[in-house]
């Protein structure tokens, strides 16, 4: 409250009124305007890929072979001369195959949704932003009617204002059962999941749940909106898919060799689904992607030999889900203000939405660099976080708060002042 009261009049002074600074949201606009720079100031470089195109004698099929390196060492051609002196070696030259190696792979599932990672994967997969998420969260928690043969008004899931993953052994008991029923025991773990709850996080409330793991988003989809039934299917997926068995894969990994080059190619196929059979995390990237019986020492005849220009991207933009993610990492926040933070920097202007990106407008770029010139203590990462750290001790009893805020206050006050001073002497201008 302190950092918010003093410093937004200075904002007011320097820049115009109606401009709001805070010891968190000051931090998470400086994060995307630091990154738009990092965007502006990035200087592409060139690399190149290259893949072979094989088939086994007899079979239609044709599977990749990425380009590794010479002599067993990684290399990447770094120009399309020296990418092209490789294609004219290996062209029309058999292939190798030095070493298969097959493994099991297993994929286990997420944990259950904390209020940071629930509005990640909302924004990510139904492009929800923050604070719709929560607005639909809320509506979820406080209840539905499911008509008086269901029991009336009903809370869909619970309390959506979290960091804990801890699940209640009710809830666990009553998954295991739905589980059973409706798939069977192979989609069972050996033993309960238990789900690691972050140091420093708050476990007053246990992980966003379903309330009643066996009520199918389908059966309810006819009382929700839109919106409720999208996020309590994604709720109640990645809930049941958190107690399930793991996913397994077949993998294998081959490394030929030709004319010197090492070429490396895998492959995977989907053995037993698990927990994919309700809740895929990831963008689906597991795909399928088989490669043929192959033994050591074998020759493969290459169909084609493709090679392909790219360069180096800058960092990505954030999108709401992203930024949450990376204050949630620092420590920045609690899950209850999470949503806040990013509504508020929005509404302040300071920051814009292009298509799922946060920008930084002007003004945000002008205050983050005022902010970072007189107070880069406060805009700083590492000073939020611990600060959340030390109010945690003084309600431990480990701190003094007169103390904390008096060792605070005077470096504070005089950097004011300074900045105060010199904002009599000069107004930013837009």
């Amino acid at each position: 409250r302190i950092v918010g009261y003093r410093l937004s009049p200075l904002l007011w002074k320097k820049i115009r009124r109606g401009l709001s600074a805070g010891r968190v949201q000051s931090v998470a606009m400086r994060l995307v305007a630091q990154r738009e720079k990092e965007i502006e100031e990035f200087i592409p470089k060139e690399y190149w890929t290259l893949d072979a195109h094989l088939a086994k004698q007899g079979e239609k099929a044709v599977f990749k072979a990425h380009y590794y390196g010479k002599n067993g060492k990684k290399y990447e051609p770094a120009s399309e001369a020296e990418t092209q002196e490789i294609c004219r070696e290996v062209q029309a030259q058999p292939f190798t195959v030095k070493s298969v190696k097959r493994a099991d792979k297993q994929r286990s599932p997420s944990p259950p949704f904390t209020t940071s990672t629930l509005q990640q994967d909302a924004n990510r997969k139904l492009s929800f932003s923050s604070a719709k998420t929560m607005k639909v969260a809320q509506e979820l928690y406080e209840g539905v009617n499911l008509g008086s043969h269901n029991g009336g008004v009903s809370g869909l899931i619970t309390y959506m204002r979290t960091d804990s993953v801890r699940v209640s052994d009710e809830a666990y008991a009553a998954t295991v059962s739905y589980i059973t029923e409706s798939m069977g025991k192979e989609y069972l773990p050996d033993s309960r999941r238990i789900y690691k709850t972050k140091s420093g996080a708050q476990d007053a409330h246990e992980a966003i749940r379903p309330v009643n793991p066996s009520l199918h988003p389908d059966a309810v989809k006819s009382v929700l909106s839109a919106d409720q039934y999208k996020l309590y299917k994604l709720i109640w997926a990645r809930f049941v898919a958190s107690q399930m068995a793991s996913a397994k894969f077949d993998t294998v990994q081959a490394d030929l060799d030709c004319s010197g080059y090492r070429f490396k190619a895998a492959g995977s196929h989907l053995r037993f689904n698990g927990y994919l059979t309700v809740y895929e995390d990831g963008d689906g990237d597991e795909s399928d992607s088989l490669l043929p019986a192959l033994i050591e020492n074998q020759q493969l005849p290459s169909e084609a030999i493709k090679a392909e220009q790219h360069f180096t991207e800058p960092p990505a933009r954030f999108n709401e889900g992203s930024l949450v993610k990376f204050l949630e990492e620092k420590g920045i926040g609690r899950p209850s203000t999470f949503a806040t933070i990013v509504t508020t920097i929005i509404q302040r202007g300071y920051v814009k939405h292009e298509g799922k990106s946060l920008v930084p407008t002007d003004l945000g770029v002008v205050t983050t660099r005022l902010m970072l010139e007189h107070f880069p203590d406060i805009v700083g990462y590492d000073f939020t976080a611990h600060m959340e750290e030390q109010l945690d001790d003084i309600e431990n009893g480990g701190k003094d708060m007169v103390s904390l805020l008096s060792d605070f206050y005077k470096p504070f006050e005089e950097h004011l002042e300074k900045a105060m001073k010199e904002a009599d002497e000069q107004k930013i201008r837009l």
